[in-house]
């Protein structure tokens, strides 16, 4: 069992940034990555990353102003959230053990999940 814990997220105004961490209990090979959830939304994939190979994906919502990184070392991935909008207020998650072959930005598809921790942008 890996347990996931997210961190770094706060209240900021809109163009502001913040940096989101997701430490994992131990190295989680494959895809990790980040959802988020608005007040009466589903909750959606925002950023991946393969930890093997370093490839990225992102929403394109969040395109261009989210980055998603890696510390092996740390078994900690980030997210780099810049130009922040109000629309990105809302619950964020990691996610890791992307079940292989399935859709990265499914929630359903990822086999450990953290608890989770809130970003709130105002105008």
């Amino acid at each position: 069992q890996v347990r996931l814990v997210e961190s770094g997220g706060g209240s900021v105004q809109a163009g502001g940034s913040l940096r989101l961490s997701c430490a994992a209990s131990a190295y989680t090979y494959g895809t990790m990555t980040w959802f988020r959830q608005a007040p009466g939304q589903e909750r959606e994939g925002v950023a991946g990353l393969a930890t093997g190979n370093g490839n990225t994906y992102y929403a394109d919502s969040v395109k261009g102003r989210f980055t998603i990184s890696q510390d092996n070392a740390k078994n900690t991935v980030y997210l780099q959230m810049n130009s922040l909008k109000p629309e990105d207020t809302g619950m964020y998650y990691c996610a890791a053990f992307l079940t292989r072959g399935s859709t990265w930005y499914v929630w359903d598809n990822y086999k450990y999940r953290g608890q989770g921790t809130q970003v709130t942008v105002s105008s």
